[in-house]
């Protein structure tokens, strides 16, 4: 009559009975008074990496700020030195280039009233 109990294995039914009675353990233990106190104590310290890693976070981005701040700075400054050198280097060829006294015209103009080479018209 019971003969189907034979062809259930009894290794395979205690591996069940056990996982039962450690299922129905484990549910006990977590939820007991010291495991309460151990999730809050590591809550707590999670919150306190959390913190840690936010000041550490905000320090990092105003760092970065400054650095971008002082980046602009340098940019804007050398773009002023370059402009100023290249205004003083265009006065400089300006200088150069410029005719003193007479220019070369006027002093090649020999035509005057009178004609060519001092002659009188006709």
């Amino acid at each position: 009559m019971f003969g189907f109990l034979d062809k259930i294995d009894r290794k395979h039914m205690g591996i069940f009975a056990a996982g039962i009675l450690f299922g129905t353990a484990g549910i006990k233990i977590l939820s007991s008074k010291d495991a309460k106190k151990v999730y809050t104590h590591g809550t707590a310290a999670a919150l306190r990496a959390k913190d840690f890693c936010m000041k550490t976070a905000a320090t990092v981005q105003e760092n970065a700020e400054d650095i971008y701040a002082e980046a602009v700075q340098i940019n804007e400054e050398r773009a002023r030195q370059e402009t100023e050198q290249m205004f003083s280097s265009e006065e400089d060829w300006k200088e150069e280039t410029a005719p003193v006294g007479k220019d070369h015209l006027t002093e090649t103009n020999n035509f005057t009233e009178t004609g060519v080479s001092g002659e009188q018209g006709i």
